[in-house]
């Protein structure tokens, strides 16, 4: 491993010297600048990240603040997060998971110190507590969902609310006339969790619209909790013939406990879903389904903080369309 002191040696200098040139801390010559930067190209020396953080007045950490709440899908957030770490690396910049639950206080702990440039924020609540400081913070931050009001802070995500109108015109479109949104764990609900809420919105109004019947069952990320719901669905809505997911917890146990209990799919009833791509398609019965677009919204929310840092102006918000692929789940209505 090239040392400090090999740069000296090849470059005539003193270590000091050196340390000056990368740090900037005391003015040394234009010239004695290139001959030591030279010999950092030469010998392929890469200096700590203290130094690096000395001569840029930046740590190279951005911090990705997702708190594990209850009803969280722990996969999909990770997905997230490998997106958001492979694309800050191309950056230079390594990243800090924040996992706890401690709202503002854990953001302004983070903020307080140098161990971060910017931060990526996830699991949005509709009225969330920590809009307010993130506005003041002096450092950048992106936010992955939107809150009610947006207003000056930078948000992406994917459009939820489109995304549960497409599930519910792609069911119209089949004939169904009777259709359910199975969605997340009540805890997040309760919670006002932004994606959450824009996917009722989106599949409430889309089923006005189209003067369908319709309603909305949160369901708890576990097999029982699955079959409780399907057994339910078929006591209460007899013509029922459409569903929509919004749970990768339980796409599947959901499925096995529809035909379970005798439907067919997709000849009784029809299955959308608003999940990873990955998931729908490796399912026994494959899913038509919108995708989750977890390594394209990762990488822009980096992008967005690389240009922030860089004090270039970005658009406060970026919602990414809808992207509906059609698989064996859904089929026109089996009319009587």
């Amino acid at each position: 491993m090239v040392k400090i002191t090999d740069v000296a040696r090849h470059a005539g200098v003193s270590p000091s010297t050196v340390s000056y040139a990368l740090s900037g801390k005391r003015p040394i010559s234009e010239e004695t600048r290139l001959r030591v930067e030279a010999s950092i190209r030469e010998l392929g020396y890469r200096p700590h990240a203290g130094a690096r953080a000395l001569a840029s007045s930046r740590s190279n950490v951005l911090a990705l603040v997702v708190p594990l709440r209850a009803g969280i899908h722990v996969p999909v957030v990770m997905q997230f997060a490998v997106s958001v770490v492979t694309t800050a690396r191309r950056y230079d910049h390594d990243v800090l998971l924040l996992t706890q639950e401690e709202g503002d206080a854990g953001l302004r702990r983070v903020a307080d110190t140098a161990l971060v440039d910017a931060m990526i924020v996830m699991d949005v609540q509709l009225d969330d507590p920590r809009l307010s400081l993130l506005r003041e913070l002096d450092r950048p931050s992106v936010m992955i969902g939107f809150p009610a009001r947006a207003n000056g802070l930078t948000c992406i995500d994917l459009d939820f609310k489109a995304a549960g109108e497409a599930c519910v015109e792609h069911l119209a479109r089949l004939g169904h006339r009777v259709i359910a949104l199975v969605g997340s764990p009540p805890e997040v609900y309760v919670r006002q969790t932004a994606f959450a809420q824009r996917v009722v919105q989106g599949f409430t109004a889309a089923a006005d619209r189209g003067r369908l019947a319709s309603s909305v069952h949160p369901c708890e990320a576990a097999p029982a909790a699955a079959r409780a719901v399907a057994e339910q669905l078929l006591r209460e809505h007899p013509a029922l013939t459409g569903v929509v997911v919004h749970n990768e917890a339980i796409l599947e146990p959901l499925i096995d406990a529809f035909e379970q209990l005798g439907l067919r799919i997709p000849a009784d009833l029809s299955v959308t879903a608003i999940c990873p791509d990955e998931l729908a398609e490796n399912l026994r019965v494959p899913v038509t389904s919108v995708a989750l677009p977890t390594a394209e919204v990762g990488t822009r929310a980096v992008e967005l903080l690389m240009k922030k840092l860089g004090g270039n102006a970005v658009p406060e918000a970026t919602l990414l369309p809808p992207r509906m692929t059609e698989r064996a789940s859904t089929a026109p209505r089996n009319a009587p």
